[in-house]
């Protein structure tokens, strides 16, 4: 929930693609172009103490600033959080060396003023009451309206921008992906804790984000003109000033002529953000190559997809997603991403990313962070620590999942 105007500042376009999104680039196929660009929102935390620091040194967010190079930091809805915005990159390397080199930023500007940076969507520990709003006249526009919904706030995520094709097949894509949101979104889950307790669910995030209007899966759109038709009427009826007040989970960027995909936690390792936005990168190809040759699947029921996501953001890598191939059932979320795998195989060769998006399935193996943090916490208890002293370990396993394949 960054100020746009804030990102439109940023060097004319350094987080996400901008006007040369025609010039083919090395390993996309002949007439195809794809640049990404990543938004991760982090929490600033105490080292002592491991809470999310409640009014962290102006002198972190100056710093971020004046060492960002290519990149951009600012500052976030909460006073506690900080969100990056990498440069425009090529390819997933590039992608890897940008998201390394916003964390590094982050990570050294905390630790000159005291402070220790977390990725993952809620913070363990954190309890709403003793947060403080960022004072920007955008945000106290938002409480005024949105009162303790947005007070409760204290969630991250991940937003990956993808730029390609023009607005209709941008639009056209975005509606076909629609129905592969809950499977992302389950690869990233990390929001299993939320004031202090377990919730049963791997993204709590998804259910303080639906407190808002305007938020969750969009109906299907088919053109530009669909789109800015939709927007007049948000407008038309003072509901939202522009683009950047349409919270769902994909949507057309309001400030560059990307895709944004909005639905993901933040990742607590590198590595598994790679795999996800591989992910997204590769079905971003699929779609594409399908409308142009006038195939895109048919669309789902908008109804159905959000019965998958609420079984993503409820049991994550656990899902069972309703069984596409049937059209009757359940199927596993290993099945299933192993068919989605097998759809966008060629994708993934034609941008370099194999090896990224064969990590999915290692997630699904292994666990998201949402499942180690559980996992862990379980654990702690079971050998004698009190809830306090569990919460604190899973905070310390986040720390170090943070700077895991951070060079610092």
């Amino acid at each position: 929930m960054a100020d746009q105007n804030d990102v439109r500042k940023s060097s004319d376009v350094r987080m996400v693609p901008g006007s040369d999104l025609a010039k083919p680039e090395p390993g996309n196929a002949p007439g195809f172009s794809l640049t990404l660009g990543v938004e991760e929102e982090l929490f600033l935390v105490d080292r002592k103490s491991r809470e999310p620091l409640v009014d962290p040194d102006i002198r972190i967010f100056e710093t971020c600033e004046r060492t960002c190079g290519p990149h951009k930091v600012v500052r976030e809805l909460i006073r506690s959080q900080v969100e990056t915005n990498t440069r425009v990159c090529a390819s997933i390397d590039e992608l890897r060396t940008a998201l390394q080199e916003t964390r590094r930023i982050v990570i050294r500007a905390a630790a000159e003023y005291g402070a220790s940076v977390l990725a993952a969507s809620t913070h363990p520990l954190a309890r709403w009451q003793d947060m403080a709003i960022t004072p920007k006249e955008r945000y106290r526009r938002f409480v005024d309206v949105f009162q303790e919904v947005l007070r409760r706030f204290i969630i991250g995520g991940m937003h990956v921008h993808a730029g390609f094709g023009d607005a209709d097949s941008r639009i056209r894509v975005m509606t076909g992906m629609r129905r592969y949101l809950p499977l992302l979104h389950a690869l990233s889950c990390s929001s299993p804790f939320n004031s202090r307790h377990n919730t049963g669910y791997k993204s709590f995030r998804l259910n303080l984000v639906g407190g808002l209007p305007r938020t969750g899966i969009p109906a299907p759109l088919s053109s530009w003109q669909d789109y800015e038709n939709l927007l007049a009427e948000y407008r038309d009826r003072q509901f939202a000033n522009d683009g950047s007040e349409l919270w769902w989970d994909i949507r057309p960027s309001h400030s560059f002529p990307t895709v944004e995909l909005r639905i993901c936690d933040t990742c607590s390792r590198v590595e598994e953000s790679l795999s996800v936005t591989a992910l997204y990168a590769s079905l971003v190809r699929y779609l594409w190559r399908r409308n142009l040759d006038g195939e895109l699947p048919e669309e789902p029921l908008t109804e159905m997809i959000q019965e998958d996501r609420w079984v993503a953001q409820r049991y994550g890598v656990f899902s069972f997603f309703g069984d596409r191939s049937s059209g009757t059932g359940r199927i596993d979320i290993q099945d299933y991403l192993e068919e989605t795998l097998e759809e966008v195989r060629d994708d993934a060769r034609e941008l370099g990313c194999e090896s990224e998006v064969r990590g999915t399935l290692e997630i699904v193996r292994s666990g998201s962070s949402a499942d180690r943090q559980v996992d862990l916490y379980r654990l702690r208890r079971l050998e004698g620590d009190t809830h306090e002293e569990a919460l604190v370990r899973v905070v310390d396993l986040l720390l170090a999942e943070t700077r895991e394949d951070v060079p610092v």
